[in-house]
C-alpha cells in the first residue's frame, strides 16, 4: 500500500503548487489493465515535490521535456526535482483493474456477460486512475478522454463532445478536487432527459434495464424536484453542465457525490417491492449528492478535518430536502429512528470526535477516512437541525449563501464558514459553534416533577431549542411548546399533572431522560400518541434505555407485542421492528433469550402484516421457526395472505429455510432460477449460513481468499447467523487473526468492510468474553485499547479530540478504528447483561 498523505505533506505542496489543468488520457479496451496518461500543468516556488501514482504497473514520466529516471517513481509516488515556475509533467502509466471499490472497478455481469469499469475515487483514490496532486485543495480543471468499446456509453465528469469509434471526449470542467474525478463505462442502460436546459440522465447495467424502466418515474421527479429547490434557494447558479446519476455495481459508498456524474451503488435500484423507509432513504440520498454539487464540489474543505462542511450539510439538507421539496415528508420519521441512534452510539465510542476537528487531529489521509462516520453524518446532521432551529433558516440561508459566493470554486474551513453566518446574524454563532461543533458527547435533558409541573434540566453545556408536547388521558395532544434550555432549569407549568415528550420535533441532539409519569403514559399509549415523530422519539428513547442497561429487553419485548402491531404509521413500524430486531435481540440478549424474543418478533410481525407488509414480511421471514409456512410461499410464489413474493424475498426465504436445517439444495434451485448479479450474492450468503461444519470451512476459504467487497460482505452476513454460536464460536479467533494482514492488502473501504464485518450476535458469555480479550488484545500494544468508551453521553464534553484508544500501531488505520467501535459495543452488549469485566 502506498503511504497515507500527512497534514504536513499537504500543506507543504499547497504553499508551494498551483495547478492549472489535467489532461487524462485512459484506454479501458484490455480486460487485464488499463493505460492512463496524464499531462499536469502547474506553477511551483519550490524545486523539488512529487505526484502521486498508486500501484502502477508501469511508469514512464517527462517533466518540461526531460525523461525521469525510473528510480523517480517508488512506493506510489513520483519525485520531481529541477521544478520551474511553470512546469509540464506527462506520465504514462499501466494500471490495475480492482475488485474492492477502490479505483478503476471492473465487474462482468453474470446475467449478460457484459463488462463494466468504472473509476471510484474519493478521499485518496485518484492516484489509482491517473497521476495527481491528491489532495481537496490543490483544484484544477480537467479534461478527459476514454477509449473502450465501441458498443459502450461513457459518462464523465462533464458533457461528451466527440464519440465516434470507441473515443469519446469530455468538455472540460472548472476547478475540482481530484478526488471528485469520475467515469463510468459499459453498455448502461440510460434514460435521458432535459431539464431547465440542462442534459440529465439516470443508467444502469442493460441486465437492470426493466427495473430502471419501472422507477424511471419516481427518479425523474425526485431529481427535478429537489434540482428546483436548490436553484431556489442558493444564490449560486448549478456549477456544472450536466447531471447523469449512474446506478453502479461494486462501488463501496452508498453514493458518492461527484459533479456533473453522481454514482449510486445499484441496490438502491429495487428488485422487488421497496418500503416506505427503501422509498425515502433512496430520496434522501438523491437530494444529499445534488446537495454536494454546491457543498463539497463548488466549495470544497481544504483539509480533511472540515469534511463535514461537506457531509453534514448534504445529510441534513437531504432528509430537509426529500421532505420539504421531493413529497417525502416524513423523511425526519426516518432520521429520528435510523439516522440519529447511530449518532449517539458513535458519540459514546472512544473514537469519538468533535463534528469540526482541530486540524492537527487529522495527521493523514487515512485517520481522516476514519471521519467519515456518523459523527460527520448523524451527528452533524443533527447539529445542524439545531443550528437552523436556534438561528432561524432564513438566517442561515443567507450565511449559506454568503459563504458559497465567497468561496466559489475554491476551498474553505470551519472559520470562513463562522464568519459567513456572523455577517447574516447577530446571535453568538461562534459561542454557538464552540459548544456544540468542537466538542464530543451530548447532553442529557431530564424531567423532574413538582406539585405535578415538569421541571426540565439539563445535564452538560450546549444550549437546545426544542418542541415539548403534553397528551390527554387517552393519548391526544393538548399542548406544545418550543422551549430554550441551558444553564438554569425550565418550569412547564402549563404541563401540570400531564405526560410529556421532550424533544418531540426531534430539533436536537440529547438523550432524554422522561419523568415515571411520561414513562408509564408512553408505555400505555406508545402506538395512539397523535404525532408520528412523537412515536418515532419515544421509540427510539426506549431502545436506548435497553442499550443502557436501564430497561429490561423483556419490558420492550412487551411494548413491541403491544403497540407494532397497530402501530398506523409505515416507517414508525419499520424502523422500531428493525432497531429491536438488529439492536438489542441480535446483539444484546445471551442465545437462550432468543427464541423467547424471535417468538414475539414474529407474532407481531404476522400481525402487522395486514397494514405494513413489506417490513413486516422481511422480519417475519428473518425470525419465523415455521419452515412449512415459508416452503409453502415459496412452493407457491406468494404469502398465505396472496401477496407475489419478489426475487429478493425468495432469496431471503431460502436463507432462513437453510438456517433451519433445510436441505440446501433449496439453494441451487432458486440460483438456476435467478442469474442476476444479485443472485450470485445471495447465493453466497445463504451458503455460507448453511449449519454444517463443511459448508462453514467452504465459506470461510472463499471469504479469505481474492473476493471482491460485495462477496466478502455477503459471506460473512451468512457465516455468523444467529442461533449458530456453538458452530462458529472457534473461528472468532481466527478473524481477529486473520483480518489484520487481510486489511493491509487491501486497502481503505475493505479495511472498513472488515471491521465492520465484526461479528456481533447472541454468544455465550465466554465466547463474548473471549471475544471481547483477543479484540482488547489485538489493539494493544499502548496500553489503551482497554481503555473503555471516551463518554457515557451524559453530558461528556471533551475539547478537541483527545482519542482514548486510537494509536499509531500494528494495526491497519481504519482497521484499527473501527475495532475500537466493535471492542465499545461489546462493551455495551457486557453492560446490558450486567457483567462487569
Amino acid at each position: 500500500m502506498s503511504p497515507s498523505l500527512t497534514l504536513t505533506e499537504s500543506r507543504a505542496r499547497a504553499a508551494a503548487i498551483r495547478v492549472a489543468s489535467y489532461d487524462v488520457r485512459l484506454d479501458l479496451t484490455s480486460t487485464a489493465d488499463f493505460s492512463s496518461s496524464t499531462t499536469i500543468r502547474f506553477e511551483s516556488s519550490t524545486e523539488a515535490t512529487f505526484v502521486e501514482l498508486a500501484d502502477a504497473l508501469e511508469v514512464s514520466a517527462t517533466l518540461n521535456g526531460t525523461a525521469l529516471s525510473p528510480d523517480a517513481y517508488d512506493d506510489g509516488r513520483l519525485a520531481l526535482t529541477g521544478l520551474e515556475e511553470h512546469n509540464e509533467l506527462v506520465v504514462e502509466a499501466r494500471l490495475p483493474y480492482v475488485t474492492d471499490g477502490d479505483g478503476m472497478h471492473t465487474f462482468t455481469d453474470p446475467a449478460d456477460g457484459e463488462r463494466y469499469v468504472s473509476a471510484y475515487c474519493g478521499m485518496d483514490i485518484a492516484a489509482k486512475v491517473f497521476a495527481c496532486f491528491d489532495q481537496p485543495d490543490l483544484k484544477a480543471t480537467i479534461t478527459l478522454e476514454v477509449k473502450g468499446e465501441s458498443h459502450w456509453t461513457v459518462l464523465g465528469n462533464g458533457v461528451v463532445t466527440f464519440a465516434d469509434a470507441g473515443t469519446w471526449t469530455f468538455a472540460t470542467t472548472p476547478p475540482i478536487s481530484t478526488y471528485l474525478f469520475v467515469v463510468c463505462a459499459g453498455n448502461w442502460h440510460s434514460v435521458a432527459f432535459e431539464h431547465r436546459g440542462l442534459p440529465f440522465g439516470w443508467h444502469a447495467r442493460q441486465s437492470l434495464a426493466q427495473d430502471l424502466e419501472r422507477q424511471a418515474g419516481e427518479l425523474r421527479a425526485v431529481t427535478t424536484d429537489c434540482f428546483d429547490h436548490y436553484t431556489r434557494v442558493f444564490h449560486e447558479p448549478y456549477p456544472f453542465d450536466s447531471y447523469d446519476q449512474v446506478m453502479v455495481p461494486g462501488q463501496n459508498w452508498g453514493a458518492l457525490e461527484t459533479p456533473g456524474c453522481v454514482t449510486y451503488r445499484d441496490e438502491l435500484l429495487f428488485r422487488g417491492e421497496p418500503s416506505a423507509m427503501d422509498h425515502q432513504m433512496r430520496a434522501m440520498t438523491i437530494a444529499h449528492e445534488m446537495a454536494h454539487m454546491w457543498f463539497g464540489d463548488l466549495v470544497t474543505m481544504r483539509w480533511w478535518e472540515d469534511s463535514w462542511l461537506n457531509e453534514s450539510f448534504a445529510d441534513y439538507m437531504g432528509y430537509q430536502v426529500a421532505a420539504e421539496a421531493a413529497g417525502f415528508t416524513d423523511s425526519w420519521i426516518a432520521c429520528a429512528q435510523t439516522r440519529k441512534p447511530t449518532g449517539f452510539r458513535a458519540d459514546e465510542r472512544r473514537s469519538t470526535h468533535p463534528v469540526a476537528e482541530e486540524t492537527e487531529a487529522v495527521v493523514d489521509v487515512d485517520t481522516a477516512f476514519g471521519n467519515f462516520d456518523m459523527i460527520t453524518y448523524a451527528k452533524g446532521n443533527a447539529v445542524l437541525r439545531q443550528l437552523v432551529t436556534w438561528l432561524g433558516e432564513t438566517e442561515f440561508l443567507t450565511g449559506v449563501n454568503a459563504y458559497l459566493h465567497t468561496h466559489r470554486f475554491g476551498n474553505a474551513d470551519l472559520g470562513d464558514f463562522l464568519v459567513a453566518l456572523d455577517s447574516a446574524s447577530d446571535r453568538d454563532v461562534r459561542g454557538w459553534a464552540a459548544a456544540w461543533l468542537r466538542t464530543t458527547g451530548f447532553d442529557t435533558i431530564r424531567v423532574e416533577r413538582v406539585d405535578g409541573v415538569p421541571i426540565l434540566h439539563r445535564d452538560g453545556t450546549r444550549p437546545h431549542r426544542f418542541t415539548v408536547t403534553s397528551y390527554d388521558a387517552s393519548g391526544s395532544l393538548e399542548g406544545s411548546e418550543l422551549v430554550d434550555l441551558s444553564d438554569e432549569p425550565v418550569a412547564l407549568p402549563a404541563f401540570r399533572n400531564r405526560p410529556v415528550v421532550v424533544n418531540a420535533g426531534d430539533e436536537t441532539f440529547a438523550r432524554v431522560h422522561l419523568d415515571d409519569q411520561s414513562l408509564e403514559f408512553a408505555s400505555a399509549h406508545l402506538s395512539g400518541v397523535d404525532d408520528p415523530l412523537a412515536r418515532a422519539v419515544l421509540w427510539r428513547t426506549v431502545v436506548d434505555l435497553t442499550r443502557a442497561g436501564l430497561m429490561h429487553p423483556d419490558e420492550l419485548l412487551r411494548l413491541v407485542a403491544r403497540h407494532l402491531p397497530i402501530e398506523p404509521h409505515p416507517m414508525v413500524f419499520e424502523g422500531a421492528i428493525n432497531a429491536v430486531t438488529t439492536f438489542v435481540v441480535q446483539r444484546l440478549l445471551d442465545p437462550t433469550e432468543v427464541p423467547h424474543a424471535y417468538e414475539v418478533l414474529a407474532a407481531t410481525c404476522s400481525l402487522a402484516r395486514h397494514h405494513h407488509p413489506v417490513p413486516a414480511t422481511r422480519v417475519l421471514v428473518t425470525t419465523t421457526t415455521d419452515r412449512e409456512l415459508l416452503e409453502s410461499w415459496l412452493a407457491e410464489e406468494q404469502t398465505d395472505l396472496g401477496a407475489a413474493l419478489d426475487q429478493d424475498q425468495r432469496w431471503e426465504i431460502v436463507r432462513r429455510l437453510v438456517e433451519l436445517g433445510a436441505d440446501p439444495t433449496v439453494i441451487d434451485s432458486e440460483a438456476e432460477r435467478d442469474q442476476s448479479s444479485a443472485s450470485k450474492l445471495a447465493g453466497l450468503t445463504a451458503r455460507a449460513a448453511v449449519p454444517t461444519p463443511q459448508a462453514k470451512a467452504e465459506a470461510w476459504a472463499l471469504a479469505w481468499g481474492e473476493p471482491s467487497n460485495r462477496e466478502f460482505r455477503a459471506i460473512q452476513a451468512g457465516f455468523w447467523s444467529v442461533g449458530q454460536h456453538e458452530l462458529v464460536a472457534d473461528y472468532l479467533p481466527r478473524f481477529v487473526a486473520q483480518a489484520p494482514e487481510f486489511a493491509r492488502q487491501h486497502g481503505q473501504a475493505f479495511s472498513k468492510l472488515i471491521g465492520q464485518a465484526f461479528p456481533h450476535v447472541p454468544w455465550p458469555l465466554p465466547v463474548l468474553r473471549a471475544a471481547r480479550a483477543d479484540l482488547a488484545e489485538a489493539l494493544e500494544p499502548g496500553g489503551q485499547a482497554d481503555g473503555g468508551p471516551a463518554h457515557g453521553g451524559q453530558g461528556g464534553v471533551q475539547a478537541h479530540g483527545g482519542r482514548v484508544g486510537v494509536r499509531p500501531g500494528d494495526l491497519p488505520t481504519v482497521l484499527e478504528r473501527e475495532w475500537n467501535d466493535q471492542l465499545d459495543e461489546l462493551d455495551v452488549t457486557l453492560a446490558a447483561r450486567g457483567i462487569r469485566h
